[in-house]
C-alpha cells in the first residue's frame, strides 16, 4: 500500500482550490486499496471546517477513506499562520510516519509557503524512506495583495521547494514550462484539476429559495465564483458590466473582503446600479452547481495561477462562459468560451453581443472539454499512475 500525505489544504467541506482537489482525490480513490491519504487539515482559524456528519475524535477523523489529522493554529499568528500551518502538517505527518513504521511515503505539499524550512523537513522524511512531491500552484509572488519584501519572500521559497521536491505536479502546461525554464528542472508532469459534467442534484424548492432571496431570476443572471482578490480583476468586471446594455442581473458569490468592497465602490459607486449582487459564499457545492448551470453566462478574471477549479466547474456546468484572455484560460478552455481583454470597453461590448446569442452550441462545447481532458476519474487515474 502506498502512503500518501497531503499538506497545504485548509480543511476539507470549504471550496478552495485544493480543498476541492483532495476532495475529489479521496473521493474517487476511497475503494482502491493500493492508496491510503492522510490529510493535514486545520482545527480552527480561517477556513477552518469539518464534512457534514463527520465526527471528530482527538482531533481525528475519516473522510473517504482518507485519515485526517487536524493541526490547531495559535491565534494572533496573522499572515504567518499558513508557514505554521504548513510547518505544523510536516511535523505530524513525520511523527505518524515514525509511529505506522510506514514504509516509502510520499509527502505530497501544496504551494510553496515554506522554502526557508523545507531542507529540514525534507531532511527527515528522506532518513524514513520518503519522497517529496511539490505543486507549485500559480505565480504566488505576482499577487497583487502582497508587498514588495512578501513577493520576494515567495520567489525566494518558490526556488528553494521546487529544487529540492523529487516531483513538481504542475496543474498548467503554462506552469510547467514557466517552472522547467526558470529553474532548469526536468523531474517535472502536468496533471490539472478535474471537474463533473453531471447534472446537480440540488432540489428545485432550495434552489427557488436561494434566488428569491437574492433577488435573482433564473436565466437572467451573469455569475462570478471566486476569490475576492485584486488580481482576480473584480474592477474591471464590474466597471464593465455597468457601461453594458444588459438588464441582467450580475450575481457575485465571494468571500466578504470588506477593504476592496469600500475601495472598489469609491472608485465605482456599483451599489447605484441596482443589476450588481454581492450574495455572499455558497459552501452547498450541489446548489453552487445549480447556480451555474441556471445562469446565462458566467464571467472569469482569474490573471495569476494555473489550471482555476472554478473555470472547470463552470465549464462543465454553465453555456456561456466569459474569460479574461490569458494564457491560463486559453490552455483550458481552448475555442469552448468567449474572450476579453482589460482594454475600456472591451468587456462591455462583449455583453451586448452575447445578449442576444445562442448558447447551446459553446456549452456543448465546454461539456465536451472537460470530459475530453479534465474529468475526476481522468485525474485521479493519473495521480495513481505517479504514486506507482
Amino acid at each position: 500500500m502506498q502512503h500518501v500525505f497531503l499538506v497545504g489544504a485548509k480543511s476539507l467541506g470549504a471550496y478552495g482550490g485544493y480543498e476541492t482537489f483532495i476532495d475529489k482525490l479521496t473521493e474517487y480513490h476511497q475503494n482502491n486499496l493500493d492508496i491510503k491519504y492522510h490529510v493535514a487539515t486545520k482545527a480552527n482559524g480561517q477556513g477552518a471546517s469539518v464534512p457534514n456528519g463527520v465526527k471528530v475524535i482527538d482531533g481525528r477523523y475519516t473522510y473517504h477513506n482518507a485519515d485526517c489529522f487536524q493541526i490547531k493554529i495559535p491565534e494572533k499568528l496573522g499572515p504567518a499562520q499558513a508557514i505554521y500551518y504548513d510547518c505544523a502538517a510536516l511535523a505530524k505527518s513525520i511523527e505518524i510516519i515514525k509511529q505506522q513504521k510506514i514504509q516509502h511515503p510520499i509527502v505530497y505539499i501544496m504551494t510553496c509557503r515554506i522554502g526557508p524550512f523545507f531542507s529540514y523537513y525534507k531532511k527527515k522524511v528522506k532518513k524514513l524512506g520518503g519522497k517529496f512531491y511539490l505543486n507549485p500552484d500559480g505565480h504566488e509572488w505576482k499577487r497583487a495583495k502582497w508587498s514588495k519584501p512578501v513577493r520576494s519572500y515567495w520567489k525566494f521559497s518558490e526556488k528553494v521547494m521546487v529544487k529540492g521536491s523529487d516531483l513538481i505536479v504542475c496543474d498548467s502546461k503554462n506552469i510547467e514550462k514557466y517552472i522547467q525554464q526558470e529553474y532548469g528542472v526536468k523531474n517535472t508532469t502536468f496533471i490539472a484539476y478535474g471537474a463533473e459534467t453531471k447534472p446537480s442534484q440540488c432540489s428545485e424548492e432550495k434552489f427557488e429559495n436561494w434566488l428569491k432571496e437574492k433577488g435573482l431570476k433564473r436565466n437572467e443572471y451573469y455569475l462570478i465564483v471566486g476569490r475576492f482578490v485584486p488580481e482576480n480583476n473584480y474592477e474591471t468586471m464590474i466597471k464593465e458590466y455597468m457601461k453594458s446594455h444588459t438588464k441582467k442581473d450580475f450575481a457575485i458569490i465571494t468571500n466578504t473582503n470588506p477593504q476592496l468592497q469600500k475601495e472598489l465602490e469609491d472608485k465605482l459607486g456599483f451599489k447605484n446600479d441596482k443589476r450588481i449582487k454581492f450574495v455572499g459564499t455558497v459552501y452547498d457545492q450541489e446548489l453552487l452547481k445549480k447556480i451555474r448551470e441556471e445562469a446565462y453566462g458566467y464571467f472569469h478574471g482569474h490573471e495569476v495561477g494555473g489550471t482555476n477549479p472554478s473555470l472547470l466547474e463552470a465549464l462543465g456546468s454553465t453555456k456561456l462562459n466569459l474569460l479574461l484572455d490569458v494564457g491560463f484560460n486559453r490552455e483550458v478552455a481552448e475555442d469552448s468560451a468567449l474572450y476579453w481583454t482589460k482594454e475600456d470597453g472591451n468587456l462591455a461590448q462583449l455583453i451586448d453581443n452575447c445578449e442576444k446569442m445562442d448558447r447551446e452550441e459553446l456549452g456543448k462545447k465546454a461539456k465536451e472539454r472537460i470530459k475530453a481532458a479534465y474529468s475526476w476519474e481522468y485525474i485521479s487515474d493519473r495521480y495513481a499512475e505517479i504514486y506507482r
